[in-house]
């Protein structure tokens, strides 16, 4: 099958529905995350959220974020039976900051919505405002992961919509590298938007994850690519598979909204691409991103010809404001070119 052949049409419901976390998440519980006795925080940081999910099984708190008017404050108290509005692990890459919060979704009662960051404003993006604001308003706990601003319509947009869901009584957590009151700097102006910033900053309490990347022990380089021949051959004796030439790819992903690219995988069980080579300009270098992102979330092995997936994007980009998102697509790209070693 050709990815770039697909068009896939996927109803509202089943846009909030696939708001559940990774496969590779599936059977983790905070029972399985295990501290790191070096790094108190780690251990601190379960029984925080662990806590926290004791809070949620009751009605969903209402009345917006705690602590009321006043001087917004990023530590706050919360009040007694309800905890705070939201809580905000930060952290560096590999502390485990994912499998905890995977860990609180399993822990909290329905409905709940698990998602990244950017597969949150694209259901914006597909739904309309006020109708994903109806969708998750009747959430316990809408968590987040990799929680980025890029630019100063997110801030906005993700401001008031956490804004209003809070105000509905729906809890919030959300994972970073970032603290939430230095969100967007070195992206845009972020002075310009440092109201709405801290008015992010408002609905979370924060934890801190302290540690060593446990990716980086030892991992190994991704396999060199491929011949087109070799991936062709190899795509045709595997079960399942879909192969395109990279650039047709490219072309397809900018008529597909980027909130179907998980459907656009449905049936597939590892993808062959021939031809790979460096994204033409930025706004193709983010869709394979989120391309990246969804079939890292499918644990799909990939086996490609073509450059190296770490000369995908050029310097200019690696050094600009999205340089966590390439980094984090290469990262992704590349272990699932190691698994695709086995095809």
């Amino acid at each position: 099958m050709r990815l770039s052949d697909r068009a896939p049409r996927v109803p509202a419901d089943r846009l909030v529905a696939d708001m559940v976390p990774p496969p590779r998440f599936d059977g983790v519980r905070f029972a399985t995350y295990h501290p790191d006795p070096a790094q108190p925080s780690q251990a601190a940081a379960v029984t925080a959220l662990e806590s926290f999910a004791s809070t949620l099984g009751g009605r969903p708190p209402g009345g917006g974020t705690p602590g009321g008017g006043g001087r917004r404050r990023w530590f706050r108290r919360a009040a007694p039976g309800s905890g705070p509005a939201g809580v905000y692990l930060d952290g560096g890459y590999g502390v485990g900051k994912t499998h905890l919060l995977a860990s609180l979704w399993h822990a909290a009662p329905a409905p709940k919505a698990f998602g990244t960051f950017v597969e949150l404003t694209n259901l914006v993006g597909a739904l309309g405002f006020q109708p994903a604001v109806a969708a998750l308003s009747g959430h316990r706990l809408l968590c987040i992961d990799e929680f980025e601003l890029d630019d100063p319509g997110d801030t906005v947009l993700v401001s008031t919509l956490l804004g209003k869901l809070a105000t509905a009584g729906v809890r919030l957590a959300a994972t970073s590298n970032t603290l939430p009151d230095r969100l967007g700097e070195g992206r845009f102006a972020a002075a310009d938007f440092m109201r709405e910033i801290q008015g992010l900053s408002a609905h979370f309490s924060t934890v801190r994850i302290d540690g060593e990347d446990y990716r980086h022990r030892g991992l190994p380089r991704a396999p060199s690519p491929r011949t087109d021949a070799e991936v062709t051959a190899a795509a045709e004796r595997t079960p399942g598979a879909s192969l395109d030439d990279f650039p047709d790819l490219l072309a397809h992903l900018a008529t597909v909204h980027p909130s179907r690219y998980g459907a656009l995988t449905d049936g597939v069980r590892a993808v062959f691409l021939r031809g790979v080579r460096p994204v033409p300009d930025q706004a193709t270098a983010l869709r394979l991103v989120v391309l990246a992102d969804r079939l890292y979330d499918r644990e799909l092995p990939v086996l490609s010809s073509g450059v190296p997936f770490d000369g995908v994007f050029d310097q200019e980009m690696l050094a600009g404001g999205y340089r966590k998102k390439y980094l984090r697509a290469i990262s992704r790209l590349s272990a699932l070119a190691r698994e695709g070693e086995g095809l």
